[in-house]
């Protein structure tokens, strides 16, 4: 009996691991094209009762998901992520400039106002005067537009960073919900390959936003540990999830989470893909870049449009020039002048009625070509100017503006020497106060203040707070540095370079010939400078250091959108400069002719002229002609969004083949289940005939007893 009994019991567990092993299959086919389906394999085992084969079980019913594959999927996953969020963003702000092989960018747009110039210079008439300034005024038009909406783009990644960031929790918790009942359903002896492939479905939607690691528990309860790229643990069994938030106080934005059991901290260089990591580089990085190297574009393009518009003049001159808030008291300017200029008073003929020669090397003034005369010092340099320019016309300052003026129905030229011409900062007397502007600003545009290292720097009291942060907005550090009243510029300099108490740990700030002040991060450090505070005035009126040098990042992009045409010569074209002062013809001749058309060719040929570009985004400090790096730029944009286009494409493509290496292996194949099939058919109808002899044994015995 005990030996009928036990092929009966071999027979009938038999039967029911054939069963179960039909059953599997049948769900495996069933699922053969649903999307994260992970094939699942019934596990047989030998079953033994005292010592003997006792038939066989279906130990457990498991995924057939591969470790492996399913990690470089994961990873390949998280590179498309951020790869394909780069390329998205840099594609739409490739866009914003125009098609490079259409007539309608911005630089060609640039092009159009020095072709427009050129035919005013040729053919001089309210008509081309009012198209020159149309152009130019669409120029700065459209540039702000790029800019709005470059910011717009910025504006746009923190919105789909919060939505991620969203997303990311709702899929850690969900994972973590699951890690709880699959590992109840494990120590139960019930089958949670569903639970398991729900599971995995949503590491795979997160190895899209975040760059992931999987790891079965070492508990054997079937429960999964995600990590992030550096081991830290972001859920795993017996642990609320970490939850992550977006900060966007320090200026930029940085991603910040509370691990399991932890306090909240920035998650910083745990990140290195994933669509957030692309959407955090897009906006810390791509976009601001691409916005800073258009301001320092278009900055550029107005400072060499006005300078070639202060070399010149309208005819006839005229009755005033008003300069521009240059940042800083007109005394610590003219201190640093050198060279030669003249101011002239002109008729309506264009003959002068007066002149003054003013050379700020020997510090003199001449009055109509008479002996030289010092005009004393600094401060009293515009006393000594008005003095010298009355009755005819007269000089003054408000505030940090210097204004020149003629009396009754004359007018006012200004024209350097030729052979040495006024300079500081890399501009001539009326280009440095702006008197004779044709693009002007509701801002700084030109941070070259012609400060040296020996000027006293001006700012006595407040503080600097400045923020250094990477480029994925993780903040570093907070440094608040107060200037000691009454030291000079180098001297202020060196105290924002100490290591103790300023930023040398971080980079360094440097004064060039021009008086500008940049940082520059410690090479390879990838860091970022932004600015917190500042309550720092120049002289207790002016500019903050950091207002008037240009130091924050987002006050440099900003630039574009604060200029435009000057407004009285968008009122009135005929302001435009056309003429060249002519201070050595013979008294009484005609200094200022209507019919010199020099002043519009030069502003045609801006363009041409060398000129110093401050590093921008990606382009560094360049000396070139501005269409040489409107080419550039142009190129510079190109560049970008291809070479990320490209790196997407490549990301994306590797992501599918390791989706397709993973599917081949976890995958359902329709041949395989088909021989599963048979294997279990066979087995199930060996087992049935056992089954069945087993029995007529057991009655024929019966049989006989009876």
């Amino acid at each position: 009996m005990a030996s009928l009994g036990g092929i009966l019991n071999i027979a009938s567990t038999a039967l029911q691991s054939a069963q179960t092993g039909i059953s599997v299959v049948s769900n495996n086919v069933s699922n053969v094209n649903t999307p994260g389906y992970v094939r699942e394999v019934a596990n047989q085992e030998s079953l033994v009762v005292g010592g003997a084969g006792g038939g066989v079980d279906v130990k457990s019913i498991t995924r057939a998901a591969d470790t492996y594959l399913q990690q470089a999927s994961l990873t390949a996953s998280g590179n498309a992520g951020n790869y394909g969020a780069v390329s998205n963003y840099l594609d739409q702000a490739q866009k914003l400039f125009g098609d490079p092989s259409s007539s309608n960018t911005l630089f060609d747009q640039l092009d159009q106002v020095f072709t427009a110039f050129s035919a005013q210079a040729a053919a001089p008439s309210g008509v081309t005067q009012s198209q020159s300034i149309a152009a130019l005024q669409g120029f700065f038009n459209q540039a702000t537009q790029i800019s709005s909406n470059l910011q717009a783009l910025q504006a746009q990644t923190t919105t789909q960073i919060t939505n991620d960031v969203t997303t990311v929790n709702d899929l850690l918790k969900k994972i973590s919900d699951l890690n709880t009942v699959i590992s109840q359903g494990t120590v139960a002896g019930s089958n949670v390959t569903g639970y398991q492939d729900l599971q995995s479905q949503y590491a795979d939607q997160l190895s899209k936003l975040i760059d992931i690691k999987v790891s079965q528990d070492g508990s054997n309860t079937g429960a999964i540990t995600i990590r992030g790229s550096d081991g830290t643990a972001l859920t795993t069994l017996g642990r609320s999830p970490a939850v992550f938030s977006y900060d966007q106080s320090n200026g930029s934005g940085q991603l910040l989470f509370t691990p399991p059991g932890g306090q909240q901290q920035p998650y910083g260089t745990r990140l290195t893909s994933g669509e957030l990591e692309g959407l955090l580089h897009a906006q810390n990085t791509d976009l601001p870049n691409l916005t800073q190297q258009l301001a320092e574009f278009t900055a550029g393009t107005a400072s060499a449009l006005n300078q070639a518009s202060n070399a010149y003049s309208s005819t006839p001159a005229p009755a005033t020039l008003a300069g521009k808030d240059i940042g800083i008291d007109v005394p610590s300017a003219i201190g640093n002048f050198t060279g030669k200029t003249t101011i002239a008073i002109l008729n309506a003929q264009g003959v002068i009625q007066r002149s003054v020669a003013i050379d700020f090397s020997a510090g003199t003034l001449s009055v109509n070509g008479g002996a030289a005369a010092s005009f004393g010092t600094a401060s009293t340099f515009i006393a000594s100017l008005n003095a010298a320019l009355a009755p005819a016309g007269g000089a003054s300052v408000t505030g940090r503006v210097l204004t020149l003026t003629a009396a009754g129905t004359n007018g006012v030229a200004v024209a350097d020497d030729p052979t040495t011409p006024s300079q500081l900062g890399g501009k001539s007397f009326s280009q440095y106060f702006g008197l004779n502007d044709i693009v002007t600003s509701k801002g700084a545009s030109d941070y070259a203040t012609g400060l040296t290292a020996g000027n006293t720097s001006g700012f006595t009291s407040g503080s600097m707070k400045f923020r250094i942060a990477t480029a994925d907005g993780t903040d570093v550090a907070d440094i608040s540095v107060a200037p000691i009243a009454w030291q000079t510029l180098g001297q202020l300099v060196t105290q924002l370079n100490a290591t103790s108490g300023g930023l040398g740990a971080y980079g360094s700030f440097a004064l060039d010939s021009t008086g500008s002040i940049a940082f520059t991060a410690r090479s390879g450090s990838n860091l970022n400078l932004g600015v917190v505070s500042d309550t720092t005035t120049w002289n207790g009126t002016g500019p903050s250091f950091t207002q008037l040098f240009g130091i924050d990042p987002a006050t440099r992009a900003n630039r574009t959108g604060n200029l435009s045409v000057n407004p009285a010569v968008l009122q009135t074209p005929s302001l435009l400069p056309n003429a060249k002062l002519n201070l050595t013809g013979a008294a009484g001749s005609i200094a200022l002719s209507p019919g010199d058309t020099r002043g519009a060719d030069a502003l045609g040929q801006a363009g041409t002229a060398m000129r110093t570009f401050q590093a921008a985004g990606l382009a560094p400090s360049a000396t070139v002609t501005l269409s040489n790096y409107s080419a550039a730029l142009s190129a510079r944009i190109g560049a970008a969004a291809a070479n990320a286009s490209t790196a997407a494409t490549n990301a994306t493509a590797a992501a599918t083949e390791a989706q397709t290496r993973r599917s081949g292996v976890e995958g359902v194949s329709l041949d395989q289940e088909l021989i599963n099939l048979t294997t279990y058919q066979q087995a199930y109808n060996a087992s049935a005939r056992l089954l069945t002899a087993a029995k007529d044994m057991y009655d024929t015995l019966l049989g006989i007893v009876q």
